[in-house]
């Protein structure tokens, strides 16, 4: 079945967040939070469906909140990932963003956070879509040095 011929509530509307902070040290990458989900037994990037009639930025927050009791700031956009999940179409709009409070605990949805370095982050991940987005915010952040 092609993708034009899906009801609007076959595809699968998502959001999500790279959560990033700086380099511990003046010479060293970034570091990134990927979480554990036990479900699925991977490593990813914090994100979520949307609920009906919510907006894309605040499923983005609450997702990052739900998943790692980390509250965010919404820094700026990356791309949007596409991709199937058990035959559906799957979009999931991603911010770059920084932790502003909170501390993580485990849930049921998410039993581990780890902060890696950019490169040791793009290796654990568990999916290609995710190490795409690793690339970009490496190339935004380092534009923004420019």
């Amino acid at each position: 079945m092609a993708d034009e011929s899906l009801k609007p509530q076959d595809r699968i509307r998502a959001a999500g967040v790279v959560l990033w902070r700086p380099a511990p040290t003046r010479s060293g990458e970034p570091e990134l939070a990927l979480v554990h989900r036990p479900k699925w037994c991977d490593w990813s990037f914090p994100k979520g469906k949307l609920e009906p009639g919510e907006r894309h930025r605040d499923a983005a927050r609450r997702e990052a909140l739900e998943e790692t009791g980390l509250v965010v700031e919404l820094r700026f956009r990356l791309p949007t990932q596409h991709y199937r999940v058990k035959g559906r179409p799957k979009r999931v709009r991603y911010w770059a963003a920084v932790a502003v409070g909170g501390a993580f605990a485990a849930n049921r949805e998410v039993d581990r956070l780890v902060w890696l370095p950019a490169s040791s982050a793009r290796t654990r991940l568990s999916y290609g879509h995710d190490r795409e987005l690793v690339d970009q915010l490496l190339l935004l952040l380092k534009s923004e040095q420019d």
